[in-house]
């Protein structure tokens, strides 16, 4: 070891251990909580990125804290680290997008004014040649009585559409439909090539951040995963507008329409084919979830899973914030919630009563760039996907006032709602609703991944009754991904451990329960990805 090596792990020793000496004595189960928090959330950590080696620190510590905690190894080789290949890729050039209309010689669209280029995970080089079909917002939803793609055959063709979807929608529901990844499947779905998005005015600083990094999970052949079609441009009015030249109708209509989200429009060929070269580099990167399992005790339930999930991943290092401070430390987003994770399979263990079922809790990685780590792990499982009945997810508790009541995102569609609400109701906390469902939170964390592989799912957070929603309001107009989200902040550890403890109720339940959960009859969740119970 050189003394510049040396040194550095001296002054990173000193700056994660700065604050201990400043703490107030704490109850042991609150002082225990917090531990976990002031190594993950400190500087040394810096900031947890996926892939980079503080990370793999923050991984390594919580399998060492998982092992204490009495579970077994549930990730790669007999080991708590399930490998997952991570790889960025983003634009590598600005690509070219020609449009060839009936009559007419080849339009060049201008990079930055008409068009910027989508990045492709899964090819190196990407060169298509197809007509242009309009399909609106692109959505097929029967339950809605909405298919933008009825009458017209897209098969071979390249799709141009908005973003968005219909304000009228079910907030969740309208969440899921209004990604633009969800269109690309549906796009695929119809037999597409391409995706095109169409914006009603100019684009953001006329293209730049065109090459912003992405991360997917890689394949063998070292490019990403990804599922629909390639997503190739993204248009501004000037560009749709030399799309639309051919069309029936004009541009101009086009875009007043849009100006409604209720608005359906009728799909059309736009007589112009659509000829696009795009060039995507890859980085490779590795990272990992953190897997241990608490084996069931009945001889038959224990065959069954239940996932106790939330993120170890946070931002890494950044932009400085008005302090000059750069580090991204996510002590609420989400040490907080990983402590919790730590702290429930302590419990467990001092039980002395194992569940029936068996309980596999989960740290995950990459969840900031994506819901990454619970994708490769709800799609490479190391338990079998069928085996897995429920996922209950932890992720960013904010814990600065006393809660009064808990919101479960997803309590409504399945039958872990009325577990949920008898659960914390022993312990006094109410459950209550989504407060902001226009925020469309049930698809934006990592308990979704599961939702798609068909298995019920929630997503815990504090309640915003009493004193909660200011508190909420204040994180996130101040903290949320920003490097104030440290340990300077107030945390009150003592709502920490009611948070355990509605969590430690809620996994006993589900896992000691009679009947294993199911989706609620008919939900569209539970329909889309066939889920046990919602035929």
């Amino acid at each position: 070891m050189t003394m510049k090596i040396w040194m550095a792990g001296l002054i990173a020793l000193a700056s994660a251990s700065a604050g201990f000496a400043q703490e107030a004595p704490l109850p042991d189960d609150q002082a225990a909580m917090k531990a976990h928090v002031l190594f993950l959330a400190s500087d040394a950590l810096r900031g947890r990125e996926a892939g980079s080696a503080e990370y793999r620190i923050a991984a390594e510590y919580v399998a060492a804290q998982f092992f204490a905690a009495g579970l077994k190894p549930a990730g790669d080789a007999g080991s708590y680290i399930q490998k997952v290949p991570l790889v960025t890729y983003r634009a590598a050039d600005k690509g070219d997008v020609v449009l060839t209309g009936a009559g007419a010689g080849p339009r060049t669209l201008v990079f930055g004014e008409d068009y910027v280029p989508g990045a492709v995970a899964s090819a190196a080089q990407t060169a298509l040649d197809a007509p242009v079909v309009f399909v609106g917002y692109g959505l097929v939803a029967p339950n809605y009585r909405r298919d933008d793609y009825a009458g017209v055959d897209v098969r071979g063709k390249i799709v141009a559409l908005f973003a968005g979807a219909p304000n009228s929608f079910q907030s969740e529901e309208r969440a899921h439909f209004q990604s633009v990844a969800t269109k690309a499947v549906i796009a695929a779905q119809h037999g597409a090539v391409g995706v095109v998005v169409l914006t009603r005015g100019p684009l953001p600083g006329s293209g730049a951040g065109f090459d912003r990094p992405r991360t997917t999970w890689a394949r063998a052949n070292g490019t990403g995963e990804t599922v629909g079609a390639p997503v190739l441009a993204t248009l501004s009015a000037t560009g749709a507008a030399k799309l639309f030249a051919g069309g029936a109708t004009p541009w101009s209509d086009i875009v007043k329409s849009a100006a409604d989200r209720e608005a359906v429009f009728r799909a059309e060929r736009l007589g112009v084919s659509m000829a696009v070269s795009l060039k995507t580099a890859f980085e490779p990167m590795s990272s990992g979830n953190v897997a241990g399992m608490l084996p069931g005790s009945d001889p038959k339930l224990a065959k069954e899973v239940v996932v106790l999930s939330a993120h170890l991943d946070h931002l890494g290092v950044g932009r400085p914030d008005a302090k000059g401070d750069t580090i991204y430390n996510g002590a609420e987003d989400n040490a907080v919630g990983i402590a919790s994770l730590i702290e429930e399979a302590k419990r467990f263990k001092a039980s002395g009563k194992r569940p029936r079922r068996s309980i596999l809790f989960l740290a995950v990685t990459a969840e900031e760039k994506g819901l990454v780590g619970s994708e490769y792990f709800a799609k490479h499982p190391t338990v079998p996907i069928s085996s897995i009945v429920a996922d209950v997810n932890l992720d960013m508790p904010i814990l600065s006032y006393a809660f009064e009541d808990m919101t479960v995102f997803g309590a409504d569609r399945s039958t872990l709602g009325p577990i949920v609400a008898q659960a914390v109701g022993t312990l006094g906390v109410t459950m209550s609703p989504d407060p902001d469902p226009a925020q469309g939170i049930f698809v934006r964390s990592d308990h979704y991944r599961f939702v798609q592989q068909g298995v019920p799912s929630v997503f815990l957070w504090p309640g915003q009754k009493g004193p909660g929603k200011a508190a909420t309001a204040e994180f996130f107009a101040h903290r949320y991904h920003q490097p104030a989200d440290d340990l300077s902040q107030p945390i009150d550890w003592a709502q920490g451990i009611r948070f355990v403890d509605a969590n430690y109720a809620i996994a006993r339940a589900i896992a000691d329960g009679d009947a294993r959960p199911r989706w609620n009859k008919g939900d569209f969740f539970g329909l889309l990805y066939n889920g046990y119970g919602a035929k």
